[in-house]
């Protein structure tokens, strides 16, 4: 499932493309997606508005019409974007397309249905849609460091790397990241989050900033389906030093062999047991 660096690198992409662009119509060829896909509700949210921004918030992508509507995006496990001429020829597993007034279209695929397309017009406080209530903070933002993890911990007895991944912790750290925010700060994955100490969650805090910045510069990892909108690969691939490398050397401590692969919540967890304590 794309991450919070891939989410990040395609809002990014699609910015220029869209910002500014007013919708002609919606149509949804493909049917379901996580949801059902309301096309009525679409069309009547989106013909002859302009799209005024489009940014993220964890792993959604928020795109904010000129009404004050905003459409909730999320990509899934294999969702993707396109901007291209309305006349060019659909591509396999179209599910909503947006016909813009400038001869473009603008579609999202999805091979494997697991993404989603919502209508959301009632924001909360922080004019965000009320739907993403709950949330924890951004990883890349103020308020996010080891004190905050410290504080969320306490009295905590669950492993650290599911602590990490709980979006009502903090948002956007994904199976990759953690596990790869984990080895830089020499922390074991299954170390229960209520011992760790302060400097311990500096550390992680400093980790995890580090390598989602990194990951957004290299456009994201791609490991299975993720895609830019102009069809690249993420870049972040060449630098991953625990995840997918079981039973390679550790790059740190040079064990051979020295990476291990765990299962945590029915995820696949990388790390070298020599390094993280």
């Amino acid at each position: 499932m794309p991450e919070l660096p891939e989410v990040e690198t395609i809002v990014r992409s699609l910015r220029p493309h869209l910002r500014g662009a007013v919708i002609r119509d919606v149509a949804a060829p493909g049917g379901r997606l996580r949801h059902p896909v309301d096309v009525e509700a679409l069309r009547l949210a989106c013909r002859g508005q302009a799209i005024a921004e489009l940014r993220r918030r964890a792993k959604y992508i928020l795109v904010e019409l000129s009404s004050g509507t905003v459409l909730v995006l999320h990509l899934g496990m294999t969702g993707a974007f396109r901007v291209v001429p309305s006349a060019a020829p659909a591509a396999t597993h179209e599910r909503v397309v947006w016909i813009l007034e400038d001869g473009r279209s603008w579609r999202f695929m999805d091979p494997r249905r697991f993404g989603s397309v919502q209508v959301c017009t009632s924001l909360g406080a922080d004019g965000l849609p009320a739907a993403l209530a709950g949330l924890g903070p951004e990883p890349l933002e103020a308020g996010f460091d080891g004190e905050y993890l410290y504080r969320r911990t306490r009295g905590r007895d669950r492993p650290i790397k599911n602590h990490i991944m709980d979006q009502a912790e903090v948002v956007g750290v994904g199976n990759i990241y953690a596990s790869e925010a984990l080895f830089r700060a020499g922390i074991s994955p299954r170390r229960r989050c209520g011992t760790l100490s302060r400097k311990a969650l500096d550390r992680l805090a400093d980790a995890i900033r580090e390598v989602l910045t990194e990951a957004i510069a290299a456009g994201g990892t791609t490991i299975d389906d993720f895609r830019d909108v102009d069809g690249s690969e993420g870049h972040f691939t060449t630098n991953l030093q625990v995840y997918g490398r079981q039973g390679q050397d550790c790059l740190r401590c040079g064990r051979p062999g020295g990476i291990r692969r765990l299962v945590q919540a029915g995820r696949s967890t990388y790390c070298c047991p020599r390094c993280q304590r």
